[in-house]
């Protein structure tokens, strides 16, 4: 039987972060150094920095589904990760693309304040989240303050998690994952909530560290990358979590501007993989 070797690949559709901290930057950072081929699709320029956001200037719609369909037209993505999706016509043109090229995975990482404190998308984004994505993706990972605005539930503590959860689920989505960095407790604690199944809680230990430009990014990156690889949904998110908190440690001690600066994410980089496909289009993953 005739076999294919092609990368495991993902897509992110974010936006440009030209401190390379966070957005489309720390996306292919974070799938090349977990051995997955990235591609992009760029919705937003940032002029920006660690310390703050000068500018952002938003692409048009149809850039941003030409770009889109330039890739998917040609290349087998296993993964799409979106980042900043800053109007709702560019989360409807997401949502058509979703519809056209139905992706098995599709991680939301709903960006709405960037950790340099500037607000990225329009409150509006709400309603479109809720509208045009919620029933189409298999997870969206909020921090408190994002799940606090979509939710329009206020979280003080993990039992809050619940409640702010139980309204994304009845809203249409299938998975939430709501991630506890914001709290200040000895270990990070994110909790997943799905319908008809006890949540689950994913912790570590509570690094030190100013130096957490871009870690939302690169924490629904690697849940993608690990999706990607053929890893089921909670060994996807438990493997992201061990790696976002080893690529804080790491860079933890590390000097990138004169503000919040970048976790390590090629802390113990990994080559690309291989998938080897069928003519039925099944697959296998094997180590380079």
């Amino acid at each position: 039987m005739n076999k294919t070797k092609r990368y495991p690949t993902a897509l992110t559709i974010a936006g440009s972060d030209s401190g390379g901290c966070a957005g489309i930057q720390a996306d292919i950072k974070t799938f090349s150094a977990l051995g997955v081929f990235g591609a992009s699709v760029i919705t937003s320029i940032t002029a920006q920095n660690t310390r703050e956001v000068r500018a952002v200037e938003i692409l048009s719609p149809e850039i941003i589904r030409q770009q889109a369909e330039a890739v998917l037209d040609d290349i087998a993505v296993d993964a799409i990760k979106t980042g900043m999706l800053p109007s709702p016509e560019i989360i409807e043109v997401v949502a058509s693309i979703i519809d056209r090229y139905q992706p098995k995975t599709v991680i939301v990482d709903p960006v709405m304040v960037a950790t340099v404190g500037a607000r990225l998308a329009a409150a509006s984004i709400a309603d479109a989240f809720r509208e045009k994505l919620y029933p189409r993706i298999t997870l969206i990972t909020p921090n408190i303050p994002e799940a606090e605005a979509l939710s329009g539930v206020e979280i003080h503590s993990e039992k809050d998690f619940q409640q702010a959860a139980e309204v994304l689920l009845k809203q249409g989505c299938t998975a939430v994952l709501i991630k506890g960095g914001h709290l200040s407790n000895a270990c990070s604690t994110d909790i997943l909530f799905r319908r008809g199944k006890e949540p689950l809680s994913f912790s570590a230990p509570h690094v030190d560290s100013s130096n957490l430009h871009g870690t939302g990014c690169t924490f629904s990156s690697a849940i993608a990358a690990y999706m990607a690889l053929g890893e089921d949904f909670e060994t996807a998110i438990n493997a992201a979590k061990t790696y976002i908190t080893a690529a804080i440690f790491y860079g933890s001690g590390i000097t990138t501007g004169k503000g919040y600066g970048p976790v390590n994410h090629f802390f113990i980089p990994k080559s690309l993989k291989e998938h080897s496909e069928n003519e039925q289009g099944e697959r296998s993953v094997a180590n380079n």
